[in-house]
């Protein structure tokens, strides 16, 4: 079973990668050199590109949700890192680069990202123990997910560049955590009238669900996808495990030596996103023809300049 959910979660990071490449080139379609304010995001809407990568990220959305039904979240969550190389090879297809042209800096900070929550999964397979998701273990997590995306939101708002795209996509990524953990905890109630007894798993995961989409669309906005999906493939299963160890147990049976290697994969990937934010260049190489730019490359009509690691200015 542990095998066919590492395989739903990888599927699933195919989802999520193609639609964050399209929902990021339909976004700043929208905004046509603005901001996203509510005539924008009426827009959105209407963009068959921002719809397909809604699709397509619900497609991912639902194989994720198979998959934790089947193994432990803290084995499941941090498969979804997949999603960071695809986003960044996409993104090169897209402009009409290859994958020689990433600069070094760009590349170690995906290697980084991708290795360390790899390690981190191969890890936690063997040691990882399935545990059922209580009420007062739902309520608990909802306070402290609650707290934190209005925190990191809120700093958003008050921060530009590349630090405000780092932090919408940091709030959207732990209440996607909070989604997994209360997925699971539905997974486990099916067949039961435990749902209606408590409808609090269900009502988390729609409110998490449209709130996480929205800062989702402002991180679009602020940088570019690689970026954002790498602060998603990393802090989203670092919640959900953290989660999953601090309020479900399921790490009772790792010994001293395996946390302290996970711990480490952790730092490692957590390093890789804030190298990738950090040398992320925001302006276009002027030694790049001058013919490729967002409208002739682009599937979704984004009218920002952009780099061949796909970054957007």
């Amino acid at each position: 079973m542990t095998a066919l959910a590492v395989l739903l979660a990888a599927l699933g990071a195919c989802g999520y990668a193609l639609g964050a490449r399209l929902q990021h080139g339909a976004v700043h379609d929208a905004m046509a050199g603005g901001g996203l304010g509510l005539r924008s995001q009426g827009r959105l809407v209407r963009n068959r590109f921002w719809l397909i990568g809604l699709c397509a990220l619900g497609t991912g959305a639902l194989l994720h949700a198979g998959a934790l039904g089947l193994a432990p979240l803290s084995v499941v969550q941090p498969v979804g890192v997949l999603a960071l190389p695809l986003t960044v090879l996409l993104n090169l297809r897209a402009r009409g680069y290859r994958a020689g042209d990433l600069q070094p800096s760009v590349l170690l900070g995906v290697l980084a990202a991708t290795g360390g929550v790899a390690v981190f999964v191969l890890l936690a397979v063997g040691s990882a123990t399935p545990t059922p998701v209580n009420g007062q273990q739902q309520l608990v997590a909802t306070e402290l997910v609650a707290a934190a995306v209005l925190l990191i939101a809120g700093a958003a708002a008050l921060t530009r560049a590349k630090v405000r795209c780092v932090l919408f996509a940091a709030g959207c990524a732990v209440a996607y955590g909070y989604v997994s953990l209360m997925t699971r905890a539905v997974t486990q109630q099916l067949g039961t009238t435990e749902l209606l007894v408590n409808p609090l798993p269900l009502l988390g995961i729609a409110v998490a669900m449209v709130l996480g989409a929205w800062l989702l669309q402002h991180a679009y906005a602020s940088g570019p996808p690689d970026l954002v999906v790498a602060c998603l493939t990393v802090i989203d299963p670092l919640v959900a495990v953290g989660l999953g160890i601090g309020l479900l147990g399921e790490a009772d049976q790792v010994n001293g030596w395996i946390a302290a290697g996970e711990a480490l994969c952790a730092v490692v990937a957590c390093a890789g996103v804030f190298a990738l934010a950090r040398y992320h260049p925001d302006k276009t190489d002027e030694s790049l023809p001058a013919d490729v730019t967002a409208d002739s490359a682009d599937p979704a009509g984004s009218r920002s300049t952009t780099s061949p690691d796909g970054s957007s200015s």
